[in-house]
């Protein structure tokens, strides 16, 4: 797995990402950070990977016990009011479609908590090693 960012122009905060040799997306800063706003910021990142992990987590937990889920909306509400005191808050409300009982709708929330990326987020230890050269990555 290879993801590469690249400066898009000089000068400017927006960035183009390339994931697998697959030019996929672009991240910006917010204008208040100085950015253009153009594109999602590295945060928006963080929160979309919780919220389509948690709605593939269902997804295949329904299908896997053939439970009769149509789809799933997933909505990420941020608080990021207190994040420089180490707290950041997400909201997260599943939209659970199809003909389920009350019963399956519980199943399939708590399937959610188990979410790689949410155990990641919450309880994971992640090491990161970062390195500086001179051109490109």
């Amino acid at each position: 797995m290879s993801i590469l960012i690249e400066t898009e122009r000089e000068g400017a905060l927006r960035q183009r990402i390339v994931f697998n040799d697959h030019e996929a997306l672009y991240a910006d800063a917010p204008a208040s950070a100085g950015g253009e706003a153009s594109a999602p910021d590295p945060h928006d990142y963080f929160d979309i990977s919780l919220a389509t992990c948690k709605a593939m987590t269902v997804l295949m937990y329904a299908r896997k016990k053939e439970m009769p889920l149509d789809g799933v909306s997933v909505r990420v509400t941020r608080d990021s009011s207190d994040e420089r005191d180490g707290h950041y808050r997400l909201q997260v409300d599943i939209g659970l479609i199809g003909d389920l009982s009350a019963q399956a709708r519980d199943c399939l929330l708590e399937a959610s908590q188990q979410c790689p990326i949410q155990k990641l987020m919450t309880s994971g230890q992640i090491d990161i090693n970062t390195r500086a050269h001179l051109g490109g990555a």
